[in-house]
Formats: C-alpha cells, structure tokens, sequence
C-alpha cells in the first residue's frame, strides 16, 4: 500500500472531498501525462484508471514516453474540464511511475496484481470487463507523491 499523498494546502475552499475525487477520476477518460526527457518536460494524452490509491495507466512499450519513465520515474498527471470560469474542476496528481505485470502484456496468463485495474479499464472503455491486450501495452502504475484537486462550481454556490 502507498503511503498517503501530500495534502492540499491552498484552495482548501474550492478542493474536492475524497468521495469527489474518487468519482470524478472514475467518470473522466482522458489524462495528461508530462514525463522528463533528455530533452525536458513531454505531455501525452492517456486513457487511465483510479483505483483510489494509485493511477494506473496502460501505455504503448514502444513509446518515448515509457522510454522517458524507464529513465526517471517521476511524473505529473492532470485530468480536468469545464468551459467557463466557475466550470472548471480537475486533479493533478505528482508522483512516480513504476512497471506492473509483463512487457508486454499480452495477458496470457492472469496476474493477481493487475487483476482490479484491467476490469476497471475494460468496463470503462469498451463496456466489457474482459481486457483486450494486443501485444504493444504494458501497465504503469502511479504512485502519488501529491495530489491536488479543484471544483470551481464550489464557488457559485457561495
């Protein structure tokens, strides 16, 4: 088990509860992933999960960014929305990234560890809790070192 995240210092008012942030990373499909490269900071998109402890996401082996983790684990992620000012909410999440399972994942053989999170993948992006592994995706799971939320709707409500 992780150790628990940095709390929130600033925008106490406007901070998601920790129900709200379990169901709001459980409804969003897309984060942004920034890893380090040789050449500096790199921000992908992602589909992910959120299992209330760690952020899991299934990226391509193949990929600069699983190069740049292999290299230094440490990440940033965001998940945010909204159009107009007091819309807006989201999370960010620091923390680091470390490899879960085979390399690549091809699912021949169950594991105890991934188990969880590629029910929740499967059922939140194909409707199916079957997973689909083609060979070319492996599983990072992130650690978060802090986490910090917003919910700019909390401020219409005042």
């Amino acid at each position: 088990m992780a150790d628990q995240p940095r709390t929130q210092r600033r925008g106490r008012k406007i901070a998601m509860s920790p129900a709200e942030l379990d169901a709001y990373l459980n409804g969003a499909r897309t984060c942004r992933a920034a890893t380090v490269g040789r050449d500096g900071p790199r921000v992908t998109p992602l589909w992910f999960v959120w299992d209330r402890t760690y952020l899991w996401l299934y990226s391509i082996v193949r990929s600069q960014r699983w190069t740049d983790v292999q290299r230094d684990p440490r990440v940033g992620i965001v998940v945010d929305d909204g159009h107009d000012y007091l819309e807006l909410r989201g999370v960010e999440i620091t923390g680091s990234a470390e490899v879960v399972g085979e390399v690549p994942r091809i699912g021949a053989a169950p594991d105890e560890l991934l188990a969880a999170a590629e029910r929740q993948f499967a059922s939140k992006y194909s409707g199916s809790p079957d997973m689909f592994h083609d060979g070319r995706h492996a599983w990072l799971r992130i650690t978060p070192a802090k986490i910090v939320s917003w919910d700019f709707r909390k401020l219409a409500a005042h």
